[in-house]
């Protein structure tokens, strides 16, 4: 039995750099209609029908909705803090070996762009008979290019297996390095997919990372679910080290074999690297959104908001425009994107820790426009689901219902509005909303009153286990 492992933590701060952490990039359509996380879900062999999510605690309910639209569903387990990926991985093999006996794992990450699918399944089928046989598998890139970006696999090729030797991995190289190792024919990209028997992994990780092994056995010992969430003891995971698979097992196991992946694979670690995965018009520009150009070349201009982003006269730049924040610089200059998101926490600007568009349980919220007393959302609640029975000390709201049927909780009072109709919250009063539709329920939402904080709420009763 294949069980999918899908890791969708960090951050992407490369690429995303300012829609910070609770949108990491494969959480965002990127590419097209759907996100990278959905396309890496969307892209598994049919015969994989249970699958595994490692996702941070900040992200559970964006990788829940997302599932949802697509109508697949997964066991998702929350980290309590980033720890690389080899405890990620680790305490997926443990719950897979719980529940699944000794499963083969499909280790694979949630922001790669991978266009054979194919090819791409034939892989995971020459991989899948190494992992019967007890191997540790990494796949291979076959490069097309010279690239600095990704570490390196030494395999030795031969012509008539269908996997091969590892020699040795090797960190990214600087530019001339890496043309050597495309020069030679041995060399292939880290793709940072892996497949093994989830016995396997772990008999070997307690040979090399102990440490890793006991620290996820303890946190899994007292994890316990929360919706459709697995949590873990937070306490004891931690105390886990924080490695990479790489360096906990992969670089220093004895069984570790190659299967090369020529599957039209990307790493969107990066503006260029995104863009070069990209369609281009005549002037070699990647245009995504509303989006209008004059005399533009060589440069990648994305917009997410609903504004329209018009450039004249540039070239090699890219522009990003989000409903938070607007990104511009040279193409020349995308590593030091990093140094402005310093500058963003240094400042405790609001938009190092904050989002505009916000996933909760039921749905999400999208703060429209906010001012001294005042404060405007756009409330999207999914058929069926209900906000929590609540009131507030220091606001008052006032609701219009766009789209759906809902069911108002107000004091003593209930009752139904539909769209068009309206109704006011004063000041500490016990409500709730529901959706009692078969559509996703739309409501604006304006909140007054001298505090709008989102920490203005007492919850009386609440289906999420919410304090």
């Amino acid at each position: 039995m294949i069980v999918p492992v899908l890791l969708a933590g960090g951050s992407g701060t490369r690429l995303w750099p300012l829609s910070r952490r609770l949108h990491p990039k494969q959480f965002i359509n990127l590419i097209g209609k759907n996100t990278l996380f959905q396309e890496a879900v969307l892209r598994l062999p049919k015969y994989t029908k249970d699958f595994l999510v490692v996702c941070n605690e900040d992200h559970r309910f964006l990788a829940a909705e997302q599932l949802r639209q697509i109508d697949r569903s997964a066991s998702i387990i929350l980290e309590p803090v980033g720890k690389n990926t080899a405890p990620a991985i680790t305490i997926a093999a443990i719950k897979s070996i719980k529940d699944n006996e000794d499963a083969i794992l499909l280790v694979l990450s949630a922001d790669h762009l991978i266009k054979n699918i194919e090819k791409f399944h034939q892989a995971i089928e020459s991989a899948k008979k190494q992992a019967e046989n007890n191997k540790l598998v990494t796949f291979g890139i076959l490069p097309d290019k010279v690239e600095t970006g990704y570490g390196y696999i030494e395999a030795n090729i031969s012509k008539d297996k269908d996997y091969s030797l590892i020699n040795e991995f090797v960190e990214k190289p600087d530019y001339k390095s890496a043309q050597k190792y495309i020069s030679s024919g041995k060399y292939f990209w880290n793709s940072g997919m892996f497949m093994f028997k989830a016995s396997v992994f772990l008999e070997e990780l307690e040979k090399y990372e102990p440490e890793i092994l006991c620290a996820c056995k303890k946190s899994y010992q007292n994890e316990y679910h929360d919706l459709d969430f697995l949590r873990l003891n937070e306490e004891e995971f931690l105390n886990c080290p924080s490695k990479s698979i790489d360096y906990a097992v992969m670089e220093r196991t004895k069984n570790a074999v190659m299967v090369c992946l020529d599957a039209d694979w990307s790493d969107v670690g990066s503006w260029s690297g995104l863009s070069d995965s990209q369609p281009k018009d005549k002037n070699n520009n990647t245009v995504i959104g509303e989006v209008i150009l004059n005399k533009v070349n060589n440069s990648y201009i994305h917009s997410t908001s609903k504004r329209l982003v018009s450039a004249v006269g540039v070239s090699d730049l890219i522009i990003v425009d989000t409903e938070d924040v607007m990104l511009v610089t040279n193409n020349e200059h995308v590593q030091f994107i990093k140094d402005i998101v310093e500058q963003i926490r240094d400042t405790d600007r609001p938009e190092s820790d904050q989002h505009r568009l916000v996933y909760r349980p039921w749905g999400y919220y999208d703060s429209v426009d906010n001012g001294s007393g005042f404060n405007v959302k756009r409330i999207l609640v999914n058929p069926g689901a209900k906000l929590s029975l609540q009131k507030h000390k220091y606001r008052a709201e006032h609701w219009v219902v766009v789209r759906g049927k809902a069911k108002v909780t107000c004091g003593k009072k209930t009752f139904q509005l539909i769209e068009n109709q309206s109704t006011y919250i004063p000041l500490g009063e016990v409500h709730r909303l529901e959706n009692i539709g078969g559509i996703p329920l739309e409501i604006i939402e304006i909140q007054t009153g001298n505090y709008i904080g989102e920490d203005d709420i007492t919850r009386i009763e609440d289906e999420y286990g919410r304090s």
